[in-house]
């Protein structure tokens, strides 16, 4: 079976609409989580994330964006949520996603992805409710009560 490695992993959402299935990262330590602040649209700070690729698992894909947003390696990783988001639209035109969320520790140094990324670093919760936060992650830190 060839994988066709690069292209997101496509479904319906419960409206029968196209939807493609993504992963996100929270990465906390010392008391602050690791965001980027996105180069490509949606805009804003966001964890790491981004979609499941055909032929892979959704901790396949979490263990690729993290070393190529940032350059790490994911260990310790758990699944905090699985949910269909009908509002969250993306650059390749598709405006739902169904979203794989973890919490994972991370090894390594630091090195951003230019073409993804303006920047990389770590906020406390406080410094995340001044950031300008992409919609989903937006969303998700409230569901977690960070913000």
């Amino acid at each position: 079976m060839v994988l066709n490695m690069g292209k997101p992993k496509e479904g319906k959402n419960i409206n029968g609409e196209k939807m493609h299935y993504s992963v996100g990262a929270i990465i906390k330590k010392d008391n602050k989580y690791l965001l980027i602040e996105r180069a490509v649209p949606p805009l804003g700070f966001a964890g790491i994330a981004g979609h499941i690729d055909e032929g892979e698992s959704a901790l396949q894909a979490l263990k690729r964006e993290i070393k190529e947003e940032g350059g790490i390696d994911a260990k310790n990783c758990e699944l905090l949520f699985e949910e269909e988001l009908d509002w969250n639209w993306c650059s390749k035109g598709v405006n739902a996603h169904y979203w794989h969320l973890f919490k994972c520790d991370v090894l390594g140094e630091l090195t951003r992805s230019e073409r993804e990324t303006k920047s990389i670093n770590w906020y406390s919760g406080e410094e995340i409710k001044e950031l300008k936060l992409e919609p989903a992650w937006e969303y998700w830190f409230k569901k977690l009560n960070i913000i």
